[in-house]
């Protein structure tokens, strides 16, 4: 222990002398919390929260739910206060999970009259050709309704751009390219770089607003990032959906392999290349398509609970004064794909990397932002620090979409939300990826502060993934609150880009959403404390800051942010 504690206050000498700006500076005990974050406790509750016992995670089953338990455990050793419903450290959401009945559905692709080709159409297998869940959240539904090609289903107002402009879809099934059309000026739909626009989930929201009652993503590994197995994994179990959603919704979402939306194009006549590359083109046109979509989607439903597990140390400012908190918020999702019943050998998605790791971080994050609380005597924290692990975000961020709607402070009162999630535990990182943080007044800070911490900042090293949209930080942006997750860039100590790169090129081929994300006994945490120690000197400079963080002035975020404001 006496060896420990010399180390940790050399640890926080060698941090204030090699900062290099006042404002990335913190008095010696923030950076004596800072070097109390020990990779070992991290180690510790990646292995207990991606243990078998924990069965993946999933929401609303027991898995999920001692994890839950587990995480407000810590964060009540950890001092913080409950800040869920009724005193509780839970915020308790109603979801309805919805899983297809792969014996019970079917969909096949049938000739329209105006098929002058006369053929018959074709049957689709479930899993190999097609996967498909039921968002309308009913035991069954038919579908017989003509296709429409709307290319990448995209209504871009600030790139001049409607791939529904001149076409009528109520009551039809629309079918579209996963992606953004393609780009390299930064300035139309961010160049190389995937916008929302181009994910799943936007394409599935704006069909259904538009009327569709169905919609076929047609999936391209390039376009995508990730391979078919990673869409049959992530959509043949059960999917969850906010029971009180008011926004209107399809009766089948749908995602089809390359390989099946070319026999498709060739039942209605047409040549899915031509069509593919016209569609990513300005003036294009949706094409209705001389076939129809017959569809029996039959689900088993079941309405659940499952929490977010959030906790808080509030600040020295006067409780309920509008305006006065500037809170720090910090977030990770604990949930993960569960498991399968039944199946032979390894059947638990264990979820250690993805995101027992982002739930290691804050709870140790908590543990050392208690020593600073207590360092600091009866004047405490100037504002409030908030720990939030969410659920759902594999079911499409539906956790934290609810936390963003239903806070435990104001929304105007979150200065900044800073998410972990899925930090390899590889070495010690020398480059950082804060994606999001350069659309902030806050930048030139994070940037400065990363010095200090012998980090050079990155970009997304993969911007056609559009990780900005994929993580939970993603729906606190959309309520307004500037938000980013920290992540490692491709440079460790010790080693290579090449390393790197390697090593998250193979998690991503044969780990990513697989039974094969295990905890490692090999894996070093430094990395993951390091990067803790870096969010926690960020959040005591938003908690101490005389001047609001905004978003860049026509930032997609900044109307939400202003509106937040006025409430």
């Amino acid at each position: 222990m006496k060896t420990k504690l010399r180390n940790n206050l050399l640890f926080a000498v060698s941090i204030i002398t090699t900062g290099v700006t006042a404002f990335a500076q913190a008095p010696v005990a923030v950076k004596t919390a800072e070097a109390s974050i020990d990779p070992a406790n991290i180690r510790t509750h990646v292995q207990f929260l991606s243990d078998d016992l924990m069965e993946g995670r999933y929401p609303g089953l027991r898995g999920g739910e001692l994890a839950a338990k587990y995480i407000a455990t810590q964060f009540a050793v950890a001092g913080l206060k409950p800040a869920g419903d009724n005193g509780t450290y839970f915020q308790n959401i109603n979801f309805v999970g919805m899983k297809a009945k792969a014996d019970e559905t079917t969909m096949a692709i049938t000739a329209g009259p105006a098929n002058s080709a006369g053929n018959v159409g074709f049957s689709l297998k479930y899993g190999e050709d097609y996967v498909v869940f039921n968002p309308s959240l009913t035991a069954t539904v038919d579908i017989d309704a003509p296709l429409v090609f709307v290319g990448y289903g995209a209504t871009a107002p600030e790139f001049n751009w409607d791939d529904y402009k001149g076409i009528d879809v109520k009551g039809k099934v629309i079918v579209c390219i996963v992606g953004d059309p393609p780009s390299d000026d930064p300035k139309f739909f961010g160049g190389k770089a995937l916008t929302y626009y181009g994910r799943w989930t936007y394409k599935f929201e704006q069909a259904a607003r538009m009327g569709a009652v169905g919609a076929l993503i047609i999936h391209k590994t390039e376009l995508a990032s990730y391979g078919w197995d990673v869409v049959k994994n992530s959509n043949t179990s059960e999917k969850t959906f906010l029971r009180d959603d008011k926004n209107p919704h399809l009766q089948a979402a749908s995602w089809i392999q390359l390989d099946t939306a070319k026999k498709l194009f060739a039942a209605a006549g047409l040549n899915f290349d031509e069509q593919f590359a016209a569609a990513g083109k300005p003036g294009f046109k949706a094409v209705p398509l001389p076939v129809q979509l017959q569809a029996h989607i039959a689900s088993t439903v079941r309405p659940f609970q499952s929490p977010n597990v959030v906790g808080i140390f509030p600040g020295s400012q006067k409780p309920g004064e509008i305006g006065k908190d500037q809170a720090i918020l910090y977030t990770a999702h604990y949930d993960h794909l569960g498991f399968v019943p039944g199946m032979a050998g390894d059947n638990i998605y264990n979820g250690a990397a993805d995101n027992a790791t982002g739930c290691g971080m804050i709870i140790e994050l908590a543990r050392a932002w208690s020593n600073l609380k207590n360092s600091l005597g009866p004047a405490g924290l100037p504002h409030s620090v908030i720990f939030s692990a969410v659920t759902a975000e594999e079911q499409g961020l539906l956790g934290s979409e609810y936390l963003g709607q239903n806070p435990p402070v104001p929304t105007a009162q979150i200065a900044l939300d800073i998410n972990y999630d899925m930090v390899l535990p590889i070495g010690t990182p020398l480059e950082a990826n804060v994606n999001g943080a350069q659309r902030t007044s806050f930048y030139p800070d994070v940037e400065k502060t990363a010095k200090s911490f012998n980090l050079t900042l990155v970009p997304d090293h993969r911007p056609e993934a559009g990780g900005y949209y994929r993580s939970d930080h993603f729906s606190l942006s959309r309520v307004g609150i500037p938000a980013f997750s920290v992540e490692e860039g491709t440079l460790f100590e010790g080693h290579d880009h090449a390393w790197a790169e390697t090593k998250f090129k193979d998690f991503g081929e044969h780990d990513y959403h697989n039974f094969t994300d295990n905890f490692r006994p090999d894996w070093d945490f430094t990395g993951n404390a390091k990067l803790i120690r870096f969010g926690m000197d960020l959040g005591w400079q938003v908690i101490n800051s005389k001047k609001p963080i905004t978003w860049n002035k026509g930032d997609e975020f900044e109307a939400a942010r202003i509106a937040s404001q006025k409430q």
